[in-house]
């Protein structure tokens, strides 16, 4: 980067700044022994900005990383640009041509396969094809039919494999519900009244319901043109969620007033008879000064028949990047997964060293140690039984230390004895946000 201030960001320092080069490997190098029921291919996408300036790492161009896993085996390593529009283009994120054009999207933010198709997302455009091999198939605007940009995090029902999402904007209509059917058709749009242009990273969805989260981090056009992120925290703005039917419409919400908060990511939602239950990392504030204070898991108990929202913090470590295993999403669940965080003294986003399992149910916490310097990215969980942890939790480490990355293999039933298994990748990987494990 050629601007003195951008080499000082927090986003182009350390493991946050961009690797230079798409590269591959065969038969990696494996500590430890792989389990052999393992097959498929994990992903894991992130920003890693290839043009000037980088504005944030929220917007620096996506590039997935790539482990294959087979018969006991690490196969490859690859990483691959998406290859959008945007990616070649010498336009800031913040040039008007971004904002309007649905397909100039940086691609960065998650990695879901539904209907066949594995989708790369980011939240202001819409979805990126590509395929087991990491290459860029092309955009998805479901045979025209989406009008809106699509969240980076639509919930994809273990149950009737509908695909639930929704797309936000800064200008009327703020919020637009979407709903998919198995086959990956586009089959229902419904506009979310909102009260403002606010920042809807993501939603939830029980096997019944959709809950919209309506909360303080508003769009400003003053900041968004100075060249920031152009959302901020409003003191002034309602939170409240908004609980409807998941194939209902607007005129079916019930919304709900909470204590002033943001959530980035829940762990999952559940119906539990007349309530909608929800476990969401949940911040006290957001953008003020950064990233102010850590997010803790916090469960919010919403009450259809008589209106009233409680919540309570239910674990006291800070973490981050929540997951269940997908065959529990929307569902009642007992364990749940995260990475731990801190704060960072210059308002930037600081990853912990630790692996977290939740036992909601009994109240316990675990925790895979996995030593100074070296941070884990989130962890995807890859079945491997019937029962809820019956598997493997996956992620990709780096080692500060080695200035390295790795990918571990914890199981799932005892995270606290540390990995099973590590694989040595060829190059270091850049912190970023979401994977998946895509199993064959």
């Amino acid at each position: 980067m050629a601007d003195g201030a951008q080499q000082t960001a927090w986003w182009l320092r350390g493991n946050f700044a961009p690797v230079e080069k798409e590269i591959e490997a065969f038969d990696l190098k494996v500590s430890g022994a792989l389990p052999p029921e393992l097959s498929g291919v994990f992903m894991r996408t992130g920003p890693n900005p290839a043009r000037e300036p980088s504005m944030h790492w929220f917007v620096g161009d996506g590039m997935i990383h790539g482990v294959r896993i087979e018969k006991g085996k690490a196969r490859w390593y690859r990483n691959r640009y998406v290859e959008t529009p945007l990616r070649r283009r010498k336009v800031t994120s913040r040039d008007p041509s971004v904002f309007m054009d649905k397909t100039a999207s940086t691609a960065n933010t998650n990695i879901v396969r539904h209907a066949g198709r594995i989708l790369a997302l980011e939240e202001a455009h819409f979805p990126y094809e590509i395929d087991g091999e990491l290459s860029t198939k092309g955009c998805v605007d479901f045979g025209g039919l989406l009008k809106t940009a699509l969240t980076a995090h639509p919930k994809i029902c273990p149950e009737t494999g509908e695909m639930l999402a929704f797309g936000y904007a800064f200008m009327p209509p703020y919020c637009v519900y979407h709903r998919f059917d198995a086959q990956g058709r586009l089959v229902q749009s419904e506009e979310i009244p909102t009260n403002g242009p606010v920042m809807m990273h993501d939603f939830c969805a029980t096997r019944t319901k959709v809950v919209f989260m309506d909360l303080p981090i508003v769009f400003d056009m003053a900041i968004a043109m100075a060249g920031g992120m152009p959302y901020k925290w409003s003191e002034d703005y309602p939170a409240r969620l908004g609980v409807m039917p998941r194939n209902g419409t607007a005129k079916d919400l019930k919304w709900f007033s909470i204590p002033a908060c943001y959530v980035f990511h829940p762990l999952n939602a559940y119906d539990d008879g007349d309530a909608v239950i929800l476990d969401v990392a949940r911040y006290e504030k957001m953008w003020v000064k950064g990233f102010d204070v850590p997010a803790h898991l916090h469960r919010f108990r919403l009450d259809l028949k008589t209106g009233i929202a409680k919540g309570e913090d239910i674990d006291d470590l800070p973490v981050e990047f929540p997951r269940v295993s997908d065959d529990k999403a929307g569902l009642k669940h007992r364990f749940g997964y995260a990475i731990t965080t801190h704060e960072d003294d210059e308002a930037g986003f600081n990853l912990g060293t630790r692996i977290v399992k939740f036992d909601v149910d009994k109240g316990v916490t675990t925790v895979a140690e996995l030593g100074p310097g070296r941070a884990p990215s989130e962890s995807s969980f890859a079945r491997a039984g019937k029962g809820e942890d019956d598997g493997y939790l996956l992620s990709i480490v780096y080692d500060a230390a080695q200035n390295a990355s790795e990918f571990i293999v914890l199981d799932a039933k005892d995270i606290a004895k540390g990995p099973v298994a590590t694989v040595a990748l060829p190059q270091r990987v850049p912190f970023g946000f979401h994977g998946a494990w895509f199993g064959d």
